[in-house]
């Protein structure tokens, strides 16, 4: 038995309700449960129950053992002054509060269902997704969806907790943030630091002196990602060297330290090639945030990142190794990435900082226009029958796995909260 279990059980009074009694013999009727306090303090605030003849109005506090009330230091907390009711599966000692009054104690071990403590039992000894299998409850859609929205919500408020703390390092300019994270995206995994790091370096009013110019943007970021050093074989490499050697000096742009990194990449994800699609994606736009915030349809996002590596890159992949011609346009998947990753997580934040619901309704919407992500953490939902259709669903299904089954939170899961209550 553990705290968080026996609150479970009080919050949903999943325990033998007659002939209820405390522990010096006096008949127990409980008339409110209480308010679920997941803050400091009391477990249950504002709960109402009847000792004999007296009707008490006050806190209630969940403990595995009474004497865990010692252990925690109740007794001097001032939070936990009215306390009325003590509910334990062991009563080991009697407790007193700061008062000097002995504390009413309810024990539920013998008042449990045994059913209920074998199915607990069998979620936490359980895999990864502690309620795979052949008991393995369908939830119905109307369920399914309140429950994804919830999960969503909880993924994009997190995300944007990321996204307000980079505001305050940018002096609260929401350009910059999203260049930074923008930036950070196109470094697909093993190369997001780097790439984070050199927007960091090179403000967005750089960026948009130089927009004139294509060959000046990708100076800029291949040489902050020191992708531009040792000797070049062809003049465009050795044209960038030059371009960046005068804007180094000329703005006095801190270095990055981090390399970048080609191992086990496709030939696509290289770190030259995706400087060079973010390169155009910033001389083909300007005021990118201000323009995707203002935006109502999903396809002129992709139209907006629909952008194409300059001709050098049609060539090559790296600097100095000629390759068949292949035109480097961002792919439907990576720019789907960058919606679900980049633009909808600081859209969603946006509309937190303002407090603007629209914002953040538009940013949910988007995601039930872009198809799904397919991994082994969805395909296994997918393979109980549950649906994966879009972003929204595959961010609900990678919250729900991360943050609760990895976690074991199934007390705190829909699913969970079905297994435990079915009869």
């Amino acid at each position: 038995m553990n705290e968080k279990l026996l609150q479970f059980i009080w919050q949903f009074q999943y325990f033998n309700r007659d002939a209820l009694q405390v522990e010096n013999g006096e008949a127990l009727s409980i008339i409110k449960i209480g308010l679920f306090n997941k803050n400091q303090g009391p477990d249950f605030t504002n709960a109402s129950i009847k000792i004999g003849e007296v009707q008490l109005v006050g806190n209630i506090e969940i403990h595995t053992l009474s004497s865990d009330w010692l252990k925690h230091k109740h007794t001097a907390d001032k939070q936990y002054g009215n306390i009325i009711l003590h509910v334990v599966w062991q009563n080991d000692v009697a407790i007193q509060d700061m008062h000097g009054n002995t504390i009413p104690v309810l024990v539920l071990e013998n008042r449990v269902p045994k059913l209920l403590l074998s199915k607990y039992t069998a979620l936490m000894d359980n895999g990864a997704i502690p309620c795979h299998g052949p008991a393995f409850p369908d939830l119905d859609e109307l369920s399914w969806v309140a429950w994804k929205e919830r999960l969503l919500a909880e993924r994009l408020e997190r995300k944007a907790e990321h996204v307000l703390e980079l505001l305050k390092e940018s002096n609260n300019h929401w350009e910059e943030v999203f260049w930074w994270m923008l930036a950070a995206n196109f470094g697909v995994k093993v190369n997001t630091a780097l790439f984070e790091a050199v927007a960091k370096t090179i403000p967005v009013n750089v960026l948009a002196k130089h927009k004139q110019q294509i060959h000046q943007l990708e100076a800029l970021l291949l040489g902050q990602a020191n992708l531009l050093e040792g000797e070049m074989e062809e003049d465009y490499p050795r044209m960038l060297q030059k371009e960046y050697a005068f804007l180094l000096k000329k703005y006095k742009l801190r270095t990055t330290t981090i390399q970048p990194n080609f191992l086990r990449m496709r030939p696509a994800n290289f770190p030259t090639v995706r400087l060079a699609q973010l390169a155009m994606l910033v001389q083909e736009s300007s005021h990118l945030f201000s323009k995707i915030k203002e935006m109502d349809k999903y396809a002129d996002v992709l139209a907006l990142f629909t952008v194409t590596a300059n001709d050098y890159w049609h060539y090559h992949y790296r600097f100095n190794q000629i390759t068949e011609y292949k035109p480097k346009a961002l792919g439907t998947s990576t720019i789907n990435n960058i919606v679900i990753n980049t633009i909808v997580p600081v859209l969603f934040a946006y509309g937190m900082y303002v407090k603007e619901e629209s914002y953040k309704e538009k940013a949910i919407n988007w995601l039930t226009q872009v198809k799904a992500e397919e991994n082994n953490l969805t395909k296994s939902w997918q393979g109980y029958g549950t649906k994966n259709k879009t972003a929204f669903d595959s961010q609900s299904l990678i919250e729900l796995t991360n943050n609760y089954c990895h976690q074991k939170r199934c007390l705190d899961c829909a699913i969970g909260n079905k297994i435990l209550r079915a009869r």
